[in-house]
């Protein structure tokens, strides 16, 4: 009797983004900004208030912001209105702004019982671990902008670096600044990381004289 050769059978696996967002994550919007932000002083989470002030104002990446110390915010009893870290990343100095309600909130964090003798800004609740893990911040970036009705898959950590920038990209138009201000080497990499369309940012570049 001849042998029947059957099609072999593929598997079928579910796609790994099926049902996600994926791609570049959004930016908040100002008032979304306040709404999280409402939302964390109703609560009561000192801690985690102090983290969405300095991450929004900072625009650092997750592996950086987690490993600010005390120190690097703080110097004489006093927060400071700039300050200098140093990325992980690119081993580049960048300079960053707080603004007064990010440093009330800051102030207000450091001199509170559960900061005693805490060397780093943002304190795991874990023994092991100093500071938060990136993994910790990502899950406290999802769970704040679940409270406010959000899609948590369509934020990130990114979303808080690229929040502050996208609103002063879009006030001022200038590339150049929003380089400087993310720590980035290339313009090519602020377009692509704000988003900018090319022709725009032709334009744009256009007017600029370095």
């Amino acid at each position: 009797m001849p042998r029947v050769q059957l099609p072999a059978v593929t598997p079928i696996h579910k796609a790994w983004n099926k049902g996600r967002i994926i791609g570049q994550k959004r930016p908040l919007f100002p008032r979304q900004v306040w709404a999280i932000r409402a939302r964390l002083e109703l609560a009561g989470h000192l801690r985690d208030k102090a983290v969405f002030n300095v991450a929004i104002d900072s625009k650092l990446r997750g592996c950086d912001l987690v490993k600010l110390a005390v120190a690097d915010l703080v110097k004489d009893g006093r927060v400071r209105e700039r300050v200098s870290v140093i990325q992980s990343k690119s081993k580049k100095p960048i300079q960053l702004e707080l603004t007064e309600n990010t440093r009330d909130t800051v102030f207000e964090w450091v001199r509170s019982p559960e900061m005693i003798g805490c060397r780093f800004m943002f304190p795991s609740c874990f023994r092991d671990r100093p500071q938060i893990s990136t993994r910790q911040y990502g899950r406290l970036v999802r769970d704040w902008v679940k409270a406010i009705g959000l899609e948590s898959s369509g934020y990130g950590t990114h979303s808080m670096r690229r929040t502050k920038a996208a609103e002063i990209y879009r006030k001022m138009g200038n590339l150049r600044a929003m380089q400087l201000l993310l720590g980035q080497t290339k313009v090519n990499s602020t377009v692509r990381y704000l988003g900018v369309e090319l022709e725009n940012a032709h334009r744009i570049a256009e007017r600029i004289d370095l």
